[in-house]
């Protein structure tokens, strides 16, 4: 895809709408969509790479309740052409055709290319992906199954939701407050992901998610790792203008930035 002059693709991710209560969730929300209001005239296509709710699941006429000022935002976009896109994440993997058939938004369950000004774009929302990890990788298996969609659907919207907000926040309490660190270049295993796509293909940025830390690492002088963060610390977010990418902070933090340059 060509981007037209003076217009920029977007990537943003982990909005964990949700968490940790409404009302600071209502507040991040609100900074979300004063963000897309701004970049509104400029964006050529905004990608939201997973863990938009911090919990999502579609049963046939019930959506989780709350997120309705950034999904609004959302259609209004699509409806005036900008092209958006999303990448489910693991807070999110049960999405449907809620997003396709009402804010005409496509889903992507898997990493997938994209070419902008002759300039490839690997992205994904990051779950699952490099080495380690394997107790979550076979329960993310389980997890996407249509049986345990099903199952879960057996449950009526109050229960079911009940339960998954409740283990949401106990892994939440599990993880704690523990600020995310840059663990080395051998140890960071999105790092590793996507040095291993590279030995296959020539890929000039790899976009992601899921890791928290935003980091903007240089692999070659060809190919860049971007983590694109989160925006319940840092508001980080990624623009590309048809020629340089920059990983910049909405509220001012881009010393949280992890970067190697």
């Amino acid at each position: 895809m060509q981007i037209p002059a003076g217009k920029k693709v977007y990537f943003l991710s982990d909005f964990h709408l949700g968490a940790p209560n409404a009302a600071t969730s209502l507040e991040r929300e609100k900074l979300i969509v004063k963000f897309l209001n701004e970049i509104k005239q400029t964006a050529y296509a905004v990608f939201l790479v997973g863990d938009m709710f911090d919990f999502w699941y579609e049963y046939k006429k019930v959506v989780p309740k709350g997120g309705v000022r950034l999904l609004g935002k959302i259609a209004e976009l699509t409806d005036e052409g900008i092209k958006v896109y999303f990448f489910v994440g693991n807070h999110d993997m049960w999405m449907k055709d809620y997003f396709e058939q009402e804010l005409n938004v496509p889903v992507y369950f898997e990493p997938k290319e994209f070419t902008f000004n002759q300039t490839s774009f690997y992205i994904g929302h990051g779950d699952g992906l490099g080495p380690g990890d394997h107790g979550y990788k076979m329960m993310k298996k389980v997890f996407r199954s249509p049986v345990c969609q099903w199952l879960f659907g057996i449950f009526p919207p109050y229960i079911g939701i009940g339960l998954a907000d409740y283990f949401s926040r106990k892994s939440r309490q599990s993880a704690g407050s523990i600020e995310e660190k840059f663990l080395g270049e051998e140890n960071e295993w999105l790092l590793t992901y996507s040095k291993e796509v590279l030995n296959r293909q020539p890929v000039n940025f790899f976009i992601f998610g899921h890791r928290h830390l935003p980091i903007d690492y240089s692999i070659t002088p060809e190919s860049r790792y971007i983590n694109l963060g989160e925006w319940i610390n840092f508001a980080t977010y990624a623009v590309f203008d048809g020629t340089h990418l920059a990983l910049k902070s909405y509220i001012g933090k881009e010393d949280k930035i992890y970067r190697n340059q």
